[in-house]
């Protein structure tokens, strides 16, 4: 059996040209893994009809070798909120029950085009509310590193997979860092991209203005191939940016080497041995000649108060078409409206009515100037100091998240407190701008070796300078432990 934990995609590929294995052994590998690692409740469900696609691939590679696309043959996992043709998608919720989709998202369609396998969908907080996937309809996704501790949310189940090699990579969805927490929390690298650079076509929304796919990978290099495969203009998604807005957009950041720390974010609220390993990452670049420059974004305390309205806002908008009528679960009441009060009372999670009724109540009458008007200048001011700041640094860094995963069941009783888990990672869905986040090292919880990572922020359309400086912190430091087997 081939042991894929140290595998990448470029490794892969090269294997796969050379004969080294095929394709269906590979496929064989991760599923596998994920065998193995069932008890982490990662996949909802590994899809069981992928042998046309494996053969597909083999021919390709046997056919044109090096010529071969890069993904060609690669395995990967797919987020429960992302359409899949023909397959079940539940968005970790009971409302979907027996539901299939009925057409590709646009991410699926430009993957399908190169050839990948898709083993199977991922568990995820339910509609993408949560930082923990606690608030799954289908259990709680443990985490590889110690399975008494969550994965992050809501795309848990999507970075633990990565983690445990259950795939090679796999596809989330950041509305507010719902990529970069898990990814840190499971030991893996995980894009925010820029809001716009990739299509929402096909994604389950939660809140519109903040949603992004992203990819998540073992290393930065694989996250750039898989985020250049999905990253295209989409006619049907009216917030897509075709090239020419992007480099309209796209600022020159190029000559400056030098990193943006908002230290007054640190105040309260970051464990000590995480704050540590975030110090000992910038000595690191220090020692490569960039120039560490502390910078003030003064509005940033209060991104997760605006964001925190802004997205119960648009989630109880979005969710109102989930009503038993036109899909999934439906319930009897004694009349139309009673038929809707049963199947949205029996279908959503605690959390989910917990944020539609906040995002009505805020888009109300009597209370949407007071609230969600403020949230929207709050976002704004945001917005310009961030542009601000990037006019005299080339990225901003902060740690992922302000603590190592956390025990599952620890915050569940106190929303504020698992809301805090987001405080570093909103501002970018506030504004829009790109976060890769890559591991930096482990702190020790309770005997167990838990990974913590590093947030590098670039502004609008600056993904390439993303990948440039998280490639080279990979090469500052040893990423071979911690590999989970």
């Amino acid at each position: 059996m081939i042991d894929v934990s140290s595998l990448t995609i470029d490794k892969v590929h090269e294997h796969l040209v050379c004969g080294d294995f095929s394709v269906k052994e590979l496929v064989d590998a991760c599923l596998s893994q994920g065998r193995k690692h069932a008890s982490l409740n990662a996949y909802l469900e590994i899809y069981g009809d992928i042998e046309g696609e494996i053969k597909r691939a083999q021919r390709e590679i046997d056919t044109k070798k090096e010529k071969a696309d890069v993904l060609t043959g690669i395995p990967l996992a797919i987020k429960d909120n992302i359409l899949v043709e023909e397959k079940k998608i539940s968005c970790g919720s009971k409302i979907l029950e027996g539901y299939s989709a009925t057409y590709d998202a646009h991410v699926i369609a430009e993957l399908k085009k190169r050839g990948v396998i898709f083993l199977g969908r991922t568990n995820m907080d339910e509609f993408a509310m949560g930082s923990s996937t606690e608030n799954s309809a289908f259990g709680t996704t443990k985490n590889p590193y110690d399975e008494k501790r969550v994965a992050g949310g809501s795309s848990g189940g999507s970075a633990a997979v990565v983690s445990f090699s259950g795939a090679l990579g796999a596809l989330g969805s950041d509305t507010g860092g719902s990529i970069r927490q898990p990814a840190a929390f499971c030991g893996v690298v995980g894009l925010k991209s820029t809001y716009g650079s990739v299509s929402r076509n096909g994604l389950v929304a939660l809140a519109s203005s903040l949603d992004q796919i992203g990819p998540f990978a073992k290393n930065v290099g694989d996250t750039r191939i898989l985020f250049n495969a999905i990253s295209s203009y989409d006619p049907k998604d009216s917030t897509s940016y075709n090239e020419k807005t992007r480099k309209k957009m796209r600022l020159d950041v190029s000559s400056k080497k030098k990193i943006g720390v908002p230290r007054h974010l640190f105040k309260e609220g970051v464990d000590e041995d995480v704050l540590a390993n975030f110090e000992e990452t910038l000595s690191s670049f220090k020692s490569i000649g960039y120039e560490i420059v502390d910078i003030e974004l003064p509005s940033s305390e209060f991104a997760l108060s605006a964001y925190y309205i802004i997205l119960p806002a648009e989630a109880s908008s979005n969710l109102a078409r989930f009503d038993g009528v036109r899909f999934g679960l439906h319930k009897n009441g004694n009349d139309m409206i009673g038929d809707y009060g049963a199947t949205r009372g029996e279908g959503f999670g605690i959390e989910v009515r917990r944020r539609i009724l906040l995002g009505t109540y805020v888009l109300s009458a009597g209370y949407y100037d007071a609230y969600y008007n403020k949230a929207i200048a709050v976002r704004e001011k945001i917005s310009e100091e961030f542009l601000e700041a990037f006019e005299s640094v080339d990225v901003i860094m902060t740690p992922t998240t302000p603590t190592p995963a956390f025990k599952i069941g620890e915050k569940t009783e106190n929303p504020l407190a698992m809301y805090l888990s987001d405080i570093f990672t909103v501002s970018s869905n506030i504004t829009g701008t790109p976060a890769l986040s890559v591991p930096s090292g482990f702190v020790e919880r309770d005997g167990k070796k838990l990974p913590v990572a590093l947030q590098i922020m670039a502004p609008h359309f600056g993904e390439e300078e993303l990948f440039k400086i998280g490639c080279e912190y990979e090469g500052l430091r040893d990423t071979k432990d911690g590999i989970i087997k």
